[in-house]
Protein backbone atom coordinates (compact mmCIF):
# COMPACT_ATOMS: atom_id res chain seq x y z
CA UNK A 1 0.00 0.00 0.00
CA UNK A 2 1.64 3.23 -1.28
CA UNK A 3 0.86 6.63 0.24
CA UNK A 4 3.22 8.37 -1.88
CA UNK A 5 2.72 9.64 -5.40
CA UNK A 6 5.86 8.78 -7.49
CA UNK A 7 4.36 10.16 -10.56
CA UNK A 8 4.68 13.09 -8.98
CA UNK A 9 8.07 13.01 -8.21
CA UNK A 10 8.58 12.43 -11.22
CA UNK A 11 7.05 15.31 -12.53
CA UNK A 12 8.75 17.76 -9.71
CA UNK A 13 12.40 16.53 -11.73
CA UNK A 14 12.66 13.25 -10.08
CA UNK A 15 15.56 11.98 -13.04
CA UNK A 16 15.19 8.16 -14.45
CA UNK A 17 17.56 6.42 -12.35
CA UNK A 18 17.60 9.22 -9.54
CA UNK A 19 19.11 8.65 -6.16
CA UNK A 20 16.29 8.51 -3.35
CA UNK A 21 17.05 8.30 0.21
CA UNK A 22 13.84 7.03 2.02
CA UNK A 23 14.09 8.20 5.51
CA UNK A 24 11.88 5.94 7.77
CA UNK A 25 11.63 3.42 5.34
CA UNK A 26 10.20 1.04 7.90
CA UNK A 27 9.60 -2.81 6.50
CA UNK A 28 10.05 -0.90 2.65
CA UNK A 29 7.33 -0.68 1.30
CA UNK A 30 7.95 2.72 -0.94
CA UNK A 31 11.75 2.17 -1.05
CA UNK A 32 10.58 -1.24 -2.62
CA UNK A 33 8.69 0.45 -5.27
CA UNK A 34 11.38 3.07 -5.89
CA UNK A 35 13.68 0.17 -6.73
CA UNK A 36 11.11 -1.22 -9.19
CA UNK A 37 11.17 1.93 -10.89
CA UNK A 38 15.06 1.99 -11.70
CA UNK A 39 15.65 4.61 -8.77
CA UNK A 40 18.86 4.24 -6.69
CA UNK A 41 17.90 3.84 -3.34
CA UNK A 42 19.20 4.03 -0.11
CA UNK A 43 16.42 3.05 2.62
CA UNK A 44 17.42 4.30 6.75
CA UNK A 45 15.54 3.24 9.93
CA UNK A 46 15.97 3.22 13.25
CA UNK A 47 14.64 0.19 14.51
CA UNK A 48 16.98 -2.77 14.03
CA UNK A 49 14.78 -5.23 13.23
CA UNK A 50 12.79 -3.37 10.42
CA UNK A 51 16.42 -2.51 8.79
CA UNK A 52 17.14 -6.44 8.99
CA UNK A 53 13.35 -7.33 7.22
CA UNK A 54 14.13 -4.79 4.47
CA UNK A 55 17.44 -5.17 3.79
CA UNK A 56 15.94 -9.83 3.30
CA UNK A 57 13.00 -8.19 0.62
CA UNK A 58 15.51 -6.29 -0.84
CA UNK A 59 18.06 -9.33 -1.43
CA UNK A 60 15.17 -11.64 -2.00
CA UNK A 61 14.02 -9.12 -4.98
CA UNK A 62 17.22 -9.12 -6.45
CA UNK A 63 17.35 -13.17 -6.46
CA UNK A 64 14.06 -13.14 -8.12
CA UNK A 65 15.33 -10.46 -10.62
CA UNK A 66 12.40 -8.45 -10.13
CA UNK A 67 15.16 -5.50 -9.35
CA UNK A 68 18.55 -4.70 -10.09
CA UNK A 69 21.36 -5.13 -7.75
CA UNK A 70 22.23 -1.41 -8.95
CA UNK A 71 19.13 -0.02 -7.30
CA UNK A 72 19.71 -0.68 -3.57
CA UNK A 73 22.52 1.58 -2.61
CA UNK A 74 22.41 0.75 0.84
CA UNK A 75 19.70 -0.27 4.08
CA UNK A 76 20.99 1.18 7.30
CA UNK A 77 20.19 1.91 10.79
CA UNK A 78 20.27 5.56 11.37
CA UNK A 79 19.28 8.49 12.85
CA UNK A 80 16.84 10.92 11.31
CA UNK A 81 18.57 13.97 12.89
CA UNK A 82 22.03 12.91 12.38
CA UNK A 83 22.18 11.92 8.73
CA UNK A 84 25.33 10.16 7.57
CA UNK A 85 25.42 11.63 4.65
CA UNK A 86 27.20 14.29 2.54
CA UNK A 87 25.27 17.91 1.89
CA UNK A 88 23.04 17.47 -1.49
CA UNK A 89 23.54 13.75 -2.55
CA UNK A 90 20.18 12.69 -3.56
CA UNK A 91 18.24 13.63 -6.53
CA UNK A 92 15.23 13.18 -3.81
CA UNK A 93 13.88 12.53 0.22
CA UNK A 94 11.29 10.77 0.93
CA UNK A 95 9.30 10.29 4.53
CA UNK A 96 6.32 8.64 5.43
CA UNK A 97 4.67 8.22 8.38
CA UNK A 98 7.67 9.50 10.70
CA UNK A 99 7.62 12.85 11.70
CA UNK A 100 4.72 12.57 13.82
CA UNK A 101 7.09 10.29 15.60
CA UNK A 102 10.35 12.98 16.04
CA UNK A 103 10.08 15.32 19.22
CA UNK A 104 12.72 17.62 17.26
CA UNK A 105 10.83 17.32 13.86
CA UNK A 106 12.41 20.69 12.43
CA UNK A 107 15.83 19.44 13.20
CA UNK A 108 14.97 16.03 11.22
CA UNK A 109 13.41 18.04 8.25
CA UNK A 110 16.87 20.15 8.41
CA UNK A 111 18.85 17.35 7.39
CA UNK A 112 16.60 15.68 5.37
CA UNK A 113 16.88 18.68 3.04
CA UNK A 114 20.48 19.15 3.75
CA UNK A 115 21.11 15.73 1.72
CA UNK A 116 18.71 16.96 -1.05
CA UNK A 117 20.64 18.46 -4.09
CA UNK A 118 19.73 21.96 -4.96
CA UNK A 119 16.83 21.60 -7.31
CA UNK A 120 15.55 17.87 -5.61
CA UNK A 121 12.46 16.51 -5.15
CA UNK A 122 11.13 16.30 -1.02
CA UNK A 123 7.90 14.42 -0.15
CA UNK A 124 6.33 13.85 3.39
CA UNK A 125 3.18 11.88 4.50
CA UNK A 126 2.03 12.36 8.24
CA UNK A 127 -1.82 11.62 9.66
CA UNK A 128 -3.95 13.91 8.58
CA UNK A 129 -5.23 16.31 11.15
CA UNK A 130 -9.19 15.34 11.30
CA UNK A 131 -8.80 11.14 11.37
CA UNK A 132 -5.75 11.86 14.17
CA UNK A 133 -8.02 14.29 16.15
CA UNK A 134 -10.24 11.54 16.60
CA UNK A 135 -8.02 8.45 17.31
CA UNK A 136 -6.49 10.72 19.83
CA UNK A 137 -9.37 11.45 21.34
CA UNK A 138 -10.38 8.22 21.79
CA UNK A 139 -7.38 6.39 23.19
CA UNK A 140 -4.84 7.80 25.15
CA UNK A 141 -3.31 4.24 24.69
CA UNK A 142 -2.87 5.39 20.48
CA UNK A 143 -0.14 8.00 21.18
CA UNK A 144 2.91 9.04 23.66
CA UNK A 145 3.57 9.19 26.22
CA UNK A 146 1.48 5.82 26.78
CA UNK A 147 3.36 4.07 23.61
CA UNK A 148 6.87 4.36 23.78
CA UNK A 149 8.22 5.87 20.10
CA UNK A 150 4.18 7.08 19.24
CA UNK A 151 3.01 9.57 17.94
CA UNK A 152 4.23 13.16 19.46
CA UNK A 153 1.99 15.47 17.50
CA UNK A 154 -0.93 16.03 15.28
CA UNK A 155 0.54 18.25 12.54
CA UNK A 156 -2.38 20.15 10.52
CA UNK A 157 -1.59 20.91 6.88
CA UNK A 158 -0.35 24.67 7.54
CA UNK A 159 1.84 24.05 10.41
CA UNK A 160 3.71 21.04 8.15
CA UNK A 161 3.82 23.46 5.15
CA UNK A 162 5.05 26.35 7.24
CA UNK A 163 8.37 23.58 8.80
CA UNK A 164 9.07 22.95 5.15
CA UNK A 165 9.00 26.50 4.17
CA UNK A 166 11.11 26.97 7.02
CA UNK A 167 13.51 24.11 6.22
CA UNK A 168 14.51 25.75 2.72
CA UNK A 169 11.58 24.09 0.38
CA UNK A 170 8.87 25.44 -1.64
CA UNK A 171 5.92 23.57 -1.40
CA UNK A 172 4.52 21.99 -4.69
CA UNK A 173 1.24 20.40 -4.05
CA UNK A 174 -0.86 17.67 -1.88
CA UNK A 175 -3.41 15.80 -1.21
CA UNK A 176 -4.64 12.90 1.22
CA UNK A 177 -5.02 8.74 0.89
CA UNK A 178 -6.44 6.09 2.80
CA UNK A 179 -9.91 7.34 3.73
CA UNK A 180 -10.43 3.59 3.61
CA UNK A 181 -8.22 3.07 6.81
CA UNK A 182 -9.37 5.81 9.18
CA UNK A 183 -12.06 3.26 10.80
CA UNK A 184 -10.03 0.73 11.00
CA UNK A 185 -8.05 2.49 13.39
CA UNK A 186 -11.55 4.58 14.98
CA UNK A 187 -12.58 0.95 15.89
CA UNK A 188 -8.69 0.17 17.17
CA UNK A 189 -9.01 3.21 19.50
CA UNK A 190 -12.86 2.32 20.63
CA UNK A 191 -12.36 -1.02 21.61
CA UNK A 192 -8.81 -1.19 22.44
CA UNK A 193 -5.35 -0.47 20.44
CA UNK A 194 -4.27 -3.89 20.98
CA UNK A 195 -7.12 -5.64 20.62
CA UNK A 196 -6.68 -6.87 17.61
CA UNK A 197 -8.99 -10.65 17.59
CA UNK A 198 -12.08 -7.95 18.43
CA UNK A 199 -14.67 -9.31 15.73
CA UNK A 200 -14.91 -5.87 13.69
CA UNK A 201 -11.55 -5.08 14.23
CA UNK A 202 -10.35 -8.26 12.67
CA UNK A 203 -13.33 -8.53 10.30
CA UNK A 204 -12.75 -4.72 8.80
CA UNK A 205 -8.97 -5.55 8.47
CA UNK A 206 -9.67 -9.07 6.51
CA UNK A 207 -11.97 -6.05 4.05
CA UNK A 208 -8.98 -4.23 4.22
CA UNK A 209 -7.11 -6.71 2.71
CA UNK A 210 -8.96 -7.89 0.54
CA UNK A 211 -9.29 -4.49 -0.95
CA UNK A 212 -5.63 -3.81 -1.39
CA UNK A 213 -5.14 -7.53 -3.08
CA UNK A 214 -8.34 -6.77 -5.62
CA UNK A 215 -8.91 -2.97 -5.69
CA UNK A 216 -12.37 -2.85 -7.13
CA UNK A 217 -13.46 0.00 -8.83
CA UNK A 218 -15.84 0.84 -5.96
CA UNK A 219 -13.58 0.75 -3.51
CA UNK A 220 -11.06 3.30 -5.38
CA UNK A 221 -14.05 5.35 -6.51
CA UNK A 222 -14.87 5.47 -2.34
CA UNK A 223 -11.23 6.50 -1.95
CA UNK A 224 -11.16 9.40 -4.01
CA UNK A 225 -14.38 10.94 -2.84
CA UNK A 226 -13.78 10.16 0.92
CA UNK A 227 -10.03 10.80 1.05
CA UNK A 228 -9.95 15.11 1.15
CA UNK A 229 -11.89 14.65 4.46
CA UNK A 230 -11.31 11.46 5.96
CA UNK A 231 -7.90 10.43 4.68
CA UNK A 232 -5.64 8.69 7.15
CA UNK A 233 -2.51 10.49 5.55
CA UNK A 234 -1.80 14.08 4.21
CA UNK A 235 0.68 13.39 1.81
CA UNK A 236 2.68 16.93 0.66
CA UNK A 237 5.14 17.36 -1.97
CA UNK A 238 8.12 20.37 -2.32
CA UNK A 239 11.27 20.77 -4.16
CA UNK A 240 14.67 22.40 -2.87
CA UNK A 241 15.25 25.83 -4.34
CA UNK A 242 18.61 25.98 -6.62
CA UNK A 243 21.70 27.50 -5.93
CA UNK A 244 22.58 31.17 -6.50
Amino acid sequence: MLTIRFDRLDELGLPAGGRVLDVGAGFGRHAFELARRGHRVVAVDYAPGEVEATRDTFEAMIAAGEILTASVTGVLRGDAARLPFADGVFDAVITSEVLEHITADTAALAEMVRVVRPGGVFAATVPAWLPETVNWKLSDDYHAPAVPGGHVRIYSATELLAKLRAAGLAPAGKHHAHALHSPYWWLKCAVGVTNDDHPLVRRYRQFLEWDIVHQPRSTRWAERVLSPLLGKSLVLYATKATAG
